[in-house]
Formats: structure tokens, sequence, C-alpha cells
């Protein structure tokens, strides 16, 4: 995680209003830009409300689009490694 392009070590780091934050998550990248706090928790409406996205910076490669996870039959149990190998390649995680 990154706030204002400066990586973030600790999980109690401070944000504010205007913040710029980065969040690594699973195959993308998301930028988000803080514009306030809510007094209370509340609805996910209200948690969008309070950030907006922001297009990734200049020469930064555009996020790519998630891929559609691979569906197993019900019941089959826990995969093998095996298995777990083949899902990688086919969802293309082992080149990471």
């Amino acid at each position: 995680m990154r706030v204002n392009g400066q990586r973030v070590l600790a999980a109690s780091y401070a944000v504010r209003a205007g913040d710029v934050v980065t969040i690594a998550l699973d195959r993308a990248v998301q930028v988000l830009k803080v514009i306030g706090f809510a007094e209370r928790r509340g609805s996910a409406d209200a948690a969008r409300a309070l950030r907006a996205d922001v297009a990734p910076l200049p020469g930064q490669p555009a996020p790519r689009p998630s891929a559609v996870p691979a569906l197993r039959e019900p019941g089959a149990g826990r995969p093998t490694k095996r298995d777990r190998r083949a899902i990688e390649r086919f969802s293309g995680e082992d080149e990471l």
C-alpha cells in the first residue's frame, strides 16, 4: 500500500482528506483519493461517496481486467497440488 506515493508499512498510518492511496489487489491496482471521513460506520454507498477513483499515473500500465474464475464441480473436494498448479497456469498467476 502507498499513500501519496510513499510505501506504508504500518497498519496504523493516519490518512487525511486529499491523500491519494494506492492499493495493490490480487490482479489489479486501485488508486483512490480520500475525500472525507464519516463520523460513524455506514453503508457501502456512503463509503463510496467518501472516496474518488483516480486514473493510473502516466507511464504506469493500466490495471489488467480480472480473469473469469475457473469453476470446479461442486463436491469435487479440495484441489490437489497438481490441480492448483493447473489453475495457476490457466489464470496466469504463475507469471507473476
